[in-house]
């Protein structure tokens, strides 16, 4: 812990009354008080004495907290702490509360019956409190005796209506006053128009301290330039909150991360603007008069763009470039993610992020990409990590380590719980020797048989839900993501199958697996819908090799089944047909070398498409329902 008494109290006070006496604008009204104080470049009081001091403890029956004491001797009192509290007491005006304001009352009538100990004490603080604002915005300042550390110091509560947020908190004194001294520069920093610059002592160390946090974010120490960076952000350095808003975007923070400044510069615009409309796309209740909020300042060029680049981002076409090798990298991790390959993809952005250069010395790390519909989703906070600790823009450093890839070699990651948002049941069709565009020539017919372009599950099933007119309980088309499934294997994927019927079921298998091999599983062990059931089929050439289906209890079986893939291994009694999902996913990751991109399919963006029905047609005394459905006259 802090040693609060050894903090030099004189030194720190001397710059801040310089330093707003240097701020004041020449034509600002002045009262007397702040004209003496301007004049003779201090905002405080003669030091009370240690008499003046002990006459007040025994005043108010407390010995005083070391830091409060230490500054009393420097200064009685003080004027403009922070923006809103225009005197603060010293050993005569500081007093007991005693619920003067009524808070108290109003904190507890917040409280509901399972309210705590500590609820209670937080609302009590008005009673105990010792009040130290004299003059203020409606902004109360209390120092509590009960929230007192190992040293002594009691914590500095302050509170003001207009804020809208509870009590907020300080160790002790010190850290109340030098939060007060952040605020008054946060205040200042922004001038209006005409005013001069707002510059002293603290301001160019901050400055260069934002300077040296740049240079350290490029050389992949982003950690050690974030705070440095959100430090002097407290103080409202102009550049220190577009840099930190970078670094927190890339770990995955959005809230509040506007780029601010940075982002109305034409030079930044284009990286930085589709990080920022992406996030408000992302969230439809947002007007878009709120974009300009973020915008204010903006050049009618960057203001067309924002506008330009949210359509695109809306309707899935805004597509991410850079320059040079970083750029040509951008195009083939591009590729590799259209066909799922998530962790190829971000390796090969990494590999060639070393040559990438930024835009201007306000710009620490390529942003646009989060926004492009394929690139985006390579994103995971591990890995904006690793990019952020990666020496880039010409800045010499230590490569990080590179983390696990995030897709399992196999297929049993589908027995998760948590795997597909816990959905249990789901489909998929192995072609080996066939690349994922030409499935749909193998599993659908006529106007099917194209992709669509790459969108999530669930964006696809809302597509294909809002334009569908007929819904048939026989049909059994599948809608499905396509990708590549290892070396020389695509796979189709569909995570949230219709109702499994396996006496109807029709395996696409022998359709797909012409002049090749194809490989069908359906699982439903885990199904809350009906009984557990599991089914295999592999086909090759055209041909059905061997199938099971588990269901009911029962094994139906056809053709040679190879003994690692043997149904008898895995269902023995009712109890274990849960249990066996894994082991059966794990043997057929074994026999046909094949894996599932667990990223792409859970959190990409895949080409899909719907394939011919899994289901015979209804046969003689078969019953069936069609519904159709007129949308233009619903509406």
């Amino acid at each position: 812990m802090t040693n609060t008494t050894a903090f030099d109290w004189r030194p720190f006070l001397l710059r801040w009354s310089g330093e707003w006496s240097d701020s004041l604008p020449d034509d600002e009204t002045q009262s007397e008080e702040d004209k003496a104080a301007r004049r003779v470049r201090w905002l405080g009081f003669p030091p009370a004495s240690e008499e003046r001091i002990a006459a007040m403890e025994e005043r108010l029956g407390r010995r005083m907290p070391p830091s409060y004491r230490e500054f009393l001797k420097v200064s009685d009192g003080w004027q403009h702490a922070g923006g809103f509290v225009w005197l603060l007491a010293g050993a005569t005006d500081a007093r007991w509360h005693n619920n003067e304001s009524g808070l108290a009352d109003m904190f507890e009538e917040y409280l509901d019956e399972d309210a705590g100990p500590d609820e209670r004490r937080d609302a009590d603080i008005w009673r105990r409190g010792l009040q130290l604002e004299v003059e203020s915005d409606a902004t109360r300042v209390l120092m509590d005796p009960e929230d007192v550390d190992e040293e002594g110091e009691w914590a500095v509560y302050t509170w003001a209506s207009w804020r809208a947020a509870p009590p907020a908190r300080y160790a002790n004194f010190r850290e109340f006053m030098r939060d007060m001294f952040r605020e008054f520069h946060s205040l200042r920093a922004r001038r209006a128009d005409g005013e001069s610059e707002f510059a002293n002592d603290t301001t160019r160390e901050l400055d260069a301290l934002v300077e040296q946090a740049r240079l350290e974010a490029l050389r992949g120490g982003w950690e050690r330039a974030g705070h440095a960076l959100d430090e002097a952000k407290e103080y409202g350095r102009p550049r220190a909150v577009g840099l930190g808003d970078q670094i927190r975007r890339l770990v995955g923070q959005t809230y509040m991360v506007y780029f601010e400044d940075v982002v109305t510069d034409p030079r930044y615009a284009p990286e930085l603007l589709p990080a920022l409309v992406a996030e408000h796309a992302a969230h439809s209740y947002r007007d878009d008069s709120t974009l300009m909020f973020h915008l204010r300042g903006a050049g009618d060029d960057v203001v067309s763009l924002a506008y330009a680049t949210l359509e695109q981002v809306r309707n899935g076409t805004y597509r991410y470039t850079a320059a040079g090798p970083f750029g040509e990298a951008v195009e083939r991790a591009r590729e590799l993610a259209r066909w799922g390959d998530t962790d190829g993809a971000w390796r090969t952005l990494m590999d060639a992020l070393p040559v990438w250069q930024p835009l201007g010395p306000d710009h620490l790390a390529p942003l646009g990409w989060v926004a492009d519909p394929l690139l985006g989703p390579l994103l995971t906070p591990e890995r904006g990590r690793e990019l952020l600790s990666t020496p880039r823009g010409g800045q010499a450093g230590e490569a990080p380590s590179q983390p696990a890839g995030l897709d399992p070699d196999n297929l049993a990651w589908l027995a998760a719980p948590d795997a597909l948002d816990n959905l249990t049941s789901y489909r998929f069709v192995l072609v080996e020797g066939v690349e994922p565009e030409d499935l749909p020539g193998r599993l659908a017919d006529g106007n099917e048989a194209a992709l669509d372009d790459p969108m999530t599950s669930h964006e696809a099933r809302h597509r294909l839900l809002r334009g569908q007119r007929e819904f048939s309980s026989y049909d059994d088309k599948a809608l499905m993501a396509v990708g590549q499934a290892g070396t020389r294997w695509s796979f189709a994927f569909d995570s949230d199958p219709a109702h499994f019927d396996p006496q109807r079921l029709v395996s696409p298998a022998a359709a797909a697996s012409a002049g090749t091999r194809a490989v069908v599983v359906w699982s439903g062990l885990r199904t809350w819908r009906g009984e557990p059931f599991f089914h295999l089929s592999v086909a090759q050439d055209g041909t059905e090799q061997y199938a099971f289906t588990y269901a009911d209890g029962e094994t139906h079986r056809t053709g040679q089944i190879p003994p690692a893939l043997d149904p008898d291994r895995f269902f023995g009694s009712r109890e274990e047909d849960t249990e066996a999902e894994r082991s059966l996913l794990e043997a057929v990751t074994g026999e046909f070398g094949v894996h599932l991109p667990r990223h792409a399919i859970t959190n990409g963006r895949l080409h899909t498409f719907t394939t011919r029905s899994w289901t015979r047609p209804p046969g003689n005394g078969e019953t069936y329902a069609v519904i159709s459905m007129n949308w233009d006259a619903a509406r």
